[in-house]
């Protein structure tokens, strides 16, 4: 995954699945990669360049960004799911089911990352589509809501010892917030949603 790469490419119209696809996969990654690292270098202070040329830390990023992706793939597909619901009109049910199955595809791109293992990876796959099936039984959320369940599980993955975290977990909430919200408005912007529900409908059939 070329993830410092993918983050800031120009940024085009997303008016089919193709498009929507590439966008989740972008987000997800880039709200828990960027939360991480900058997490850890503010832990560190003067030492963050230190820090980050031991092997032993960088396999503990390694680890904790792949951990991650999946619960900011949860976040970005309950964030493009309450965006285009208004949209879905009586094919709600179908629009939200084809997009959890985009969701799980982009998943599917990667091959087992070498830190988690198969099995683990496996269930990580699992929890995603419970979590993007369980999107359809609420009310679409404000953007700054969405990462109330998933804060503290983030949190306990940063490559930071415990006792050194202190009282920074309503810092790295407040992170999550305000990234979900710049990444709602983005897609906002971006998205013709006509052509994404047609998209996903037919995907749907």
């Amino acid at each position: 995954m070329g993830w410092l790469d993918i983050f800031r490419r120009p940024r085009s119209p997303i008016a089919d699945v193709a498009a929507l696809s590439v966008f989740i996969d972008e987000q997800a990654a880039f709200l828990v990669q960027k939360g991480i690292y900058e997490y850890a270098r503010a832990r560190a202070g003067p030492f963050a360049k230190m820090l980050f040329a031991e092997q032993g830390f960088l396999d503990a990023i390694e680890l904790a960004r792949w951990q991650a992706y999946p619960l900011g793939l949860a976040m970005i597909g309950e964030l493009v799911e309450g965006v285009l619901r208004p949209h879905a009109g009586d094919d709600r049910q179908a629009i939200q089911e084809s997009l959890a199955e985009t969701a799980l595809a982009v998943f599917d791109r990667y091959p087992v990352p070498a830190p988690i293992g198969e099995a683990d990876w496996r269930l990580a796959r699992d929890e995603l589509g419970h979590r993007l099936a369980a999107v359809s039984l609420h009310p679409p959320k404000p953007a700054m809501d969405i990462p109330e369940q998933f804060a503290e599980p983030y949190f306990s993955l940063m490559p930071i010892h415990e006792k050194l975290r202190g009282r920074d977990f309503p810092t790295v909430r407040n992170y999550l917030r305000v990234t979900l919200c710049n990444i709602h408005e983005e897609l906002s912007r971006r998205m013709n949603a006509p052509a994404l529900i047609a998209g996903l409908r037919a995907d749907a059939v």
